[in-house]
């Protein structure tokens, strides 16, 4: 028995993957500053990597440009490509879920340049987000300790919302 759709969903179907693509850029562009990680992207300078969302019929083309994810246009070919549900991303992007499993489980596919997916997976795999590196980064030392507490502080909050968004999907 399928689940009824959820209101994110329907609004994948509702808005351009141009302007999805955009956000989402946006977004982990955002996320990047301060991380580790960004000093191991260069492997994947100017890789053109697609993300199909098999349930909405969304793609969104990134193309990795001096450590930054930027727009391409859909028309462009792609040398990785990682496809699955709504749900399927949202298990990776919340960590939910590790990145083999879902892999092996078939939730999440992967194609196209081997060398390159598999190194993208294991990079999805190791991403260990930094708080304290990021809030440095974007509020700069004397902010960034005042603003983590306050995060802190509201965790239950944020935890019970969380929980609640992954029992609808």
């Amino acid at each position: 028995m399928s689940r009824p759709a959820l209101p994110v969903v329907s609004g994948f179907r509702l808005i351009p993957d141009l302007l999805h693509t955009e956000l989402l850029c946006r977004m982990v562009n955002h996320l990047l500053r301060g991380q580790e990680v960004t000093k191991r992207l260069d492997y994947l300078e100017g890789k053109v990597i697609c993300l199909a969302l098999t349930d909405t019929g969304n793609r969104f083309h990134l193309r990795l440009r001096g450590r930054r994810l930027v727009r391409c246009s859909r028309h462009v070919g792609w040398d990785v490509r990682i496809s699955g549900t709504v749900e399927g991303f949202w298990r990776l992007a919340s960590r939910a879920e590790d990145p083999d499993t879902l892999f092996f489980n078939r939730d999440l596919r992967l194609e196209g340049d081997t060398d390159a997916a598999l190194y993208l997976k294991n990079l999805l795999d190791a991403v260990e987000f930094d708080l304290d590196r990021h809030l440095e980064e974007v509020i700069g030392r004397r902010l960034a300790p005042h603003v983590k507490r306050a995060i802190e502080r509201s965790s239950p909050l944020v935890q019970r919302a969380r929980d609640l968004v992954l029992t609808q999907i």
